[in-house]
């Protein structure tokens, strides 16, 4: 089962044990009272949580002492944990989904998603088709999702694209 890091523990915060909480997931509801999630080395349960603020606090953590312990851990979750957990709205995917899905564009295949690049903007990194690479294309090139991406078919891991293959044509 693939650990899926959604979250980093800051520092400690006020004298009951609470801490800051560094979210890397677009989710954050999925943490409420009574979640359980594993850290580097254990299982944490939450106790207490305020989005708003960004804090959380865990059963068993009631001192600042004990929350400076668990400083910098990280908070892990698994794709059937998030099956459950989350319930995507329409035009919403998990990124595992989409990693591995092949890209294409007017039915010729483009290459693979191997990985997302998250920043103001989520780009797919493509690993290019090995009969384009022959034909002289560069290994990989970068889409921005929303602005590339027309259709995802997760359960065919296929997603079409416009206006993909015009930047793989520039980078040739």
């Amino acid at each position: 089962m693939k650990k899926i890091p959604i979250a980093k523990l800051g520092k400690s915060h006020g004298l009951k044990g609470w801490q800051k909480i560094h979210f890397l997931t677009d989710f954050p509801e999925q943490f409420k009272p009574g979640s359980t999630f594993a850290s580097d080395k254990s299982e944490l349960i939450i106790e207490k949580v305020d989005l708003k603020k960004g804090l959380v606090k865990f059963k068993g953590v009631d001192t600042p002492e004990d929350a400076k312990k668990l400083t910098n851990r990280m908070l892990y979750t698994t794709e059937e944990k998030s099956r459950e957990d989350i319930k995507l709205k329409k035009d919403e995917y998990f990124w595992f989904d989409i990693i591995g899905c092949d890209v294409y564009e007017n039915g010729k295949k483009l290459g693979k998603v191997e990985d997302i690049e998250r920043a103001d903007v989520d780009y797919l990194i493509i690993n290019t088709d090995e009969e384009l690479i022959k034909e002289g294309y560069p290994k990989r090139f970068l889409i921005d999702f929303k602005r590339h991406v027309k259709d995802v078919d997760v359960e065919n891991k296929k997603i079409q694209s416009q206006g993909a293959l015009e930047i793989l044509e520039s980078l040739k």
